[in-house]
């Protein structure tokens, strides 16, 4: 735990100061960085780097598609990034097939999965830094992320009764959930309120009131999504590049499902 804290201390901040005051290519390096490596841990994960060369494909993919939504090229750049991996993916398979070597469609679907879906939902983080009052919008998903994590881990070990998902979480509870999610609520209205009287931006409260409810649930979802392939692999985490949080991965696998929801979101209904 103590080593979870100092990393903490240390990477939030340096993450606040990159995603608000840096430009929009600092945070598209990062996305591609934290994209690249999330695809290897996940391809580590299933077993599919025994084939070194597809983690490779995938994590060269992933780097890539972040890229595409800063150029404002997304659309073009997500499209050929995914014809090209798949047409590495399946060519390796036919040839390595006829030596005796089986690339299973398996590793093929994580490979897909890591390369091109995962970086592409990451990449929402970019989409949100090049909006009008990017700097804001773009805090709102790590807000949500980090919080209903830390609600949930706290109501969880206070009032935690119930599990719910014993083979998949067994220390999530569902009153840790419920308390998840009301933290992330309570946290992103009081953003609101400070950019309101720090930044004197005119705030639809309820919007964002929806972004924490829909952003907790969905945040939830994220880390028991990942969660269930750890289980299923057999793993505990998906790294260790995080001391104390584990790997890449492990860290983001939330962000992977509330960037793009919260992008959607303010595409659909923007709170200031």
């Amino acid at each position: 735990m103590k080593t979870r804290i100092i990393v903490a201390i240390i990477s939030v901040p340096l993450l606040f100061v990159v995603l608000f005051y840096l430009p929009p290519a600092a945070v598209t390096a990062v996305v591609a960085v934290i994209a690249a490596v999330a695809s290897f841990e996940l391809l580590r994960a299933v077993g599919a780097c025994t084939q070194k060369r597809l983690c490779v494909y995938a994590a060269a993919a992933a780097a890539v598609i972040p890229v595409g939504v800063y150029l404002k090229q997304d659309d073009f750049i997500f499209r050929t990034v995914l014809i090209l991996l798949m047409a590495l993916l399946f060519g390796d398979a036919v040839l390595s097939y006829k030596q005796g070597i089986k690339l299973t469609l398996s590793k093929i679907a994580a490979a897909l999965f890591g390369g091109a879906l995962i970086p592409w939902m990451l990449s929402a983080i970019v989409s949100l830094k090049l909006l009008e009052h990017g700097r804001f919008y773009v805090l709102i998903p790590f807000i949500i992320a980090f919080v209903t994590d830390g609600g949930a881990y706290f109501t969880g070990v206070f009032f935690g009764k119930h599990h719910p998902f014993p083979l998949v979480s067994s220390k999530k509870t569902a009153e840790g959930c419920i308390g998840g999610i009301i933290t992330c609520i309570a946290a992103v209205v009081i953003f609101g309120v400070i950019l309101h009287y720090t930044a004197g931006y005119v705030v639809d409260f309820w919007a964002m009131a929806a972004y924490g409810l829909v952003g907790g649930i969905i945040t939830e979802l994220g880390d028991l999504a990942f969660s269930l392939i750890k289980r299923e692999y057999g793993i505990k985490d998906y790294g260790n590049l995080l001391p104390g949080h584990g790997g890449m991965l492990d860290r983001f696998d939330s962000m992977v499902f509330a960037a793009p929801v919260i992008s959607l979101l303010v595409e659909l209904f923007p709170a200031f």
